[in-house]
């Protein structure tokens, strides 16, 4: 038995040794930990369990310690964060450059089959060079069974992957599938076809990090959701995001005590501006009514004319969708409807209510959005809420014009509690475009057309841009204090936290992608 247990001990320590001391040493020269340092950082301490640690390609001679590829360059287990237990596999770029083999492909299969069995989230760190080459269709054929698996998991236990080295050809789909993805800034890249490939075929120059870096896919692309300054920074935003997830589809997301906001919430009656034409930043009113006035925004650096992130409200996680006046004074278009879509959408999937700011003048106007689709994109977020059937609540807090309102989870699309502010306005279009459409004889016959068009602006203002016709036919359920804005919103969730809704029996929709 000692023989056998320290034959055990030696092919343990090698296999954990990677690729060897070499090849970690340049790892970290480029400012980058190895798979299982990596696990350790963002797993509780001692809590991570390697599964198939000695999965091995090809072994023939079970008693020799000299063998190709230890581990199959990935590390697949399960720990916990915060206690809860997490499923992971880090690929280890020491070893054969983190390739993807048809071993490889299996060891990160029977992590997700595990994790879809046991109900539990899925962390995939990517560090790898591609598919093994040497093994052709078979290593192809690995990742056809990981996207597989990836789909038929999504919805079910929420997916996180995580790009911390390169992330090219085929592999770049897994992620794509998940439900969010990180990035580290400087360290990590994302491309179907990298910059020699374009260069030879489109004669374009671009490097790895203009093509899809971090800031690449955080701003421009929107495949990324988070962007991280260094992996340390990158673990604590994923330590941030599991704490409002719950663990699969059929379990309610982790309820901790209420806090009250830091900021105060006697300051909402003088965000919003006099002016219905200048801009605030709506993050103001979110963090003023939150708990502890905290929010983990999703999709930061994208389409930053709308705000999506994870809050507590009362404790209770919830879903937060909003109009940005500052970007697009808050239009909706093309990238921004995705991003809204897909956010609720997966909030919808894992039993986390919907809370909606709404401050939106329109679909963004132009020759451009009508070309990209915006008609397409536009509908996604109609279908998004319209199939939504967690709690949903909404508040109007200024401009809620035509097509954009009833798209912003109105009550006609299925939003349990409609709330307005004071400075609510609802209506077909803005006072301006109005007055140029309704009033043009009276504006063309007008001494003093600027004055005439104030006077005309104004009436069609105080007549009709406001949230009292829509309250009058009970589309919005109470005009509200901003400064009790958390109050109402914690009574409302209360009030249909115990929703059921039963729709018509079918396979799926058919969502406009």
């Amino acid at each position: 038995m000692d023989d056998k247990l320290k034959h055990l001990e030696e092919r343990r320590s090698f296999t954990i040794s990677g690729g060897g001391e070499g090849r970690v040493d340049a790892q970290h020269e480029k400012g980058k930990l190895t798979a299982r340092e990596r696990l350790l950082k963002l797993l509780d301490e001692g809590s991570f369990v390697e599964i198939g640690t000695f999965s091995q390609t090809g072994l023939e001679d079970a008693s020799s310690l000299d063998y190709p590829n230890p581990g199959e360059g990935v590390v697949t287990g399960y720990g916990t964060v915060a206690g809860r237990q997490i499923y992971v596999y880090a690929q280890d770029f020491t070893v054969a450059g983190g390739s993807l083999s048809e071993v490889h492909a299996n060891k990160i299969c029977r992590v997700l089959d595990l994790a879809a069995k046991n109900g539990n989230p899925v962390i995939g760190l990517n560090d790898s060079g591609g598919a093994r080459i040497q093994e052709g269709v078979y290593a192809l054929n690995g990742y056809g069974n990981i996207f597989y698996r990836n789909t038929l998991c999504s919805g079910v236990i929420p997916q996180i992957s995580v790009i911390m080295g390169p992330c090219a050809g085929g592999a770049v789909y897994s992620p794509a599938i998940t439900d969010f993805v990180f990035m580290v800034d400087k360290t990590s890249n994302m491309f179907i076809t990298g910059p020699q490939v374009i260069e030879a075929v489109t004669g374009e120059k671009v490097t790895p990090e203009e093509l899809g870096g971090a800031a690449t896919h955080n701003e421009t692309s929107g495949v990324a959701h988070f962007f991280a300054e260094d992996e340390e920074d990158c673990f604590a935003q994923i330590r941030a995001l599991i704490g409002y997830l719950p663990s699969n589809n059929v379990d309610d997301p982790p309820v901790l005590e209420s806090k009250e906001p830091e900021l105060s919430q006697e300051e909402l009656t003088t965000i919003m501006p006099d002016n219905p034409n200048r801009s605030y930043d709506v993050r103001d009113v979110i963090k003023r009514v939150v708990d502890g006035s905290e929010m983990v925004e999703v999709h930061k650096g994208y389409a930053p004319n709308a705000v999506v992130a994870f809050a507590r409200l009362n404790g209770q996680p919830v879903g937060i969708i909003a109009n940005q006046p500052q970007f697009k004074s808050g239009c909706l278009d093309v990238n921004s409807s995705d991003k809204i879509s897909r956010f609720v959408r997966f909030c919808d999937a894992f039993n986390l209510p919907l809370v909606t700011f709404v401050d939106v003048p329109g679909y963004l106007p132009g020759v451009e959005q009508e070309w990209g689709g915006v008609i397409r994109h536009g509908a996604k977020v109609l279908y998004a809420y319209s199939e939504a059937t967690v709690p949903q609540v909404s508040v109007i807090l200024r401009k809620a014009y035509g097509g954009a309102y009833i798209a912003m989870n109105s009550r006609s699309l299925g939003a349990d509690v409609c709330l307005a502010w004071p400075t609510a306005e609802i209506a077909v279009m803005g006072p301006e475009g109005a007055v140029n459409i309704v009033n043009r004889k009276e504006l063309e016959e007008a001494e003093d057309k600027v004055q005439k068009r104030q006077e005309l602006v104004d009436r069609y203002r105080d007549k009709y841009a406001n949230p009292y016709i829509a309250a009058a036919r009970g589309w919005i359920d109470e005009v509200i204090d901003p400064r009790q804005t958390r109050a109402y919103l914690i009574r409302s969730l209360q009030m249909v936290g115990n929703k059921r809704e039963q729709r018509l029996m079918r396979k799926h929709g058919n969502i406009p992608l």
